[in-house]
């Protein structure tokens, strides 16, 4: 599995390509592209590499994570796959733009498929293992790819540190119990690509937790 990391909006989010090399099917993973040029970049990443965009996943529904899922649903028509737990975010994107005081205006969306905890997807023909990881929202999902070793984290898991609690779903304690006993069972060679910042390793984290 390829992935490429597009850096979007005044959050500096993470927004993933994820595309499996023989067949080209790929997932997009939390669309943050806000602005005319991030969208464009990913649409001429998409086309350059000939890509069939086959899902959309949310790590999770804040606002940062889903500033395009608008766009990306209207170009490439795919499902867009979250925990059930995030649904309410993502109708409400107004009142979260509301509490940053930023003068958006979002509409509702809906998922078009949920996804719980050992779910397993299928991209080309590699596997991709759902966690559910509450604790930076109520809905927080990581996406395991074990054949390549890598896993999509959110706002969960970053390098030197974990997501912020003080958001409306948030809890301390069950992001370190979702850190401690899904996320640092995985291998410590495994790469973690988080919602902002740059990629670590379970190993590396494992340290520190």
């Amino acid at each position: 599995m390829e992935i490429r990391k597009l850096i979007c909006n005044i959050f500096e989010e993470n927004t993933y390509v994820m595309w499996d090399k023989r067949s080209r099917e790929a997932a997009i993973v939390d669309p943050g592209m806000y602005r005319e040029n991030e969208r464009k970049a990913l649409d001429d990443f998409i086309a350059a590499e000939k890509l069939d965009v086959k899902m959309i996943l949310l790590t999770h529904a804040h606002l940062d994570h889903t500033f395009g899922l608008d766009h990306t649903k209207e170009v490439y028509g795919a499902e867009i796959i979250g925990h059930v737990a995030d649904a309410p975010l993502l109708r409400d994107r107004q009142a979260q733009a509301k509490m940053f005081h930023l003068p958006y205006r979002l509409e509702p969306l809906e998922l078009d498929r949920t996804v719980s905890d050992g779910e397993e997807l299928m991209l080309g023909d590699q596997k991709i293992e759902v966690m559910n990881v509450p604790g930076h929202s109520k809905g927080s999902v990581a996406y395991y790819v074990p054949e390549s070793k890598f896993v999509l984290t959110g706002d969960v898991l970053f390098e030197m540190g974990m997501g912020r609690t003080d958001l409306p779903g948030g809890s301390m304690s069950e992001l370190l119990h979702s850190i401690r006993t899904k996320l640092l069972t995985l291998p410590a060679d495994t790469v973690v690509y988080s919602g902002h910042g740059a990629s670590t390793t379970i190993g590396e984290e494992a340290v520190r937790f």
